[in-house]
């Protein structure tokens, strides 16, 4: 008998391994982290883990996606309208994101966690984007929201990193009416 990914016991299976994993990464680097520790702490054998994953690197391209979207929740942001205060909300589940990052994973893989981000936000942005202007041209649209992705992402490390005075909110609404001018300029032209 087959079992599909839609599985119960599959999805309980997977989730386990994911925490296992989030827990070990808590305390250690994730270069450090084997298999057998992963196996060990969800209490199963390497068969179980390997029927779900390649290795660690594939259980870490498949954990940091359902980490960032909880926290992004990017089923509510597709429904949302692009304004203020979906950036300001954007901006702080990515920085969330970031803080519970900030122990993980240091050493070789930072480049490719941010690399996920950024291709995450530019998705997100990007529909709400295409949802509001729909007759606009859409590789445009594309490239406003590349730059919106790199600019939250980047803007996020920067805080993480240098303001200890302001809240992130503090911190992004800065920035808030230059993005929206920015916004408003491109919808009112062509």
């Amino acid at each position: 008998m087959t079992q599909s990914n839609t599985d119960p016991r599959v999805l309980r299976t997977r989730k386990l391994i994911m925490d296992s994993f989030t827990n070990l990464s808590d305390k250690k680097e994730f270069t450090d982290i084997t298999v057998k520790d992963i196996t060990t702490e969800a209490m199963i054998n390497r068969a179980t883990f390997y029927y779900h994953f390649e290795d660690k690197y594939d259980l870490l391209d498949k954990a940091l996606p359902e980490v960032l979207m909880v926290n992004l929740s990017s089923n509510m942001y597709e429904e949302s309208e692009f304004n203020e205060e979906t950036i300001i909300s954007i901006f702080l589940a990515t920085t969330r994101f970031q803080e519970s990052l900030s122990n993980r994973c240091k050493s070789g893989y930072e480049e490719k966690i941010a690399r996920f981000v950024r291709e995450q936000l530019e998705i997100i942005l990007y529909k709400m984007l295409l949802k509001q202007r729909k007759n606009k041209d859409k590789q445009t649209l594309k490239v406003i929201a590349v730059i919106l992705s790199w600019g939250i992402y980047g803007a996020s490390e920067d805080w993480k990193r240098n303001n200890e005075k302001l809240s992130p909110e503090e911190f992004i609404k800065l920035a808030i009416p230059y993005i929206m001018s920015g916004i408003d300029v491109y919808s009112k032209s062509t």
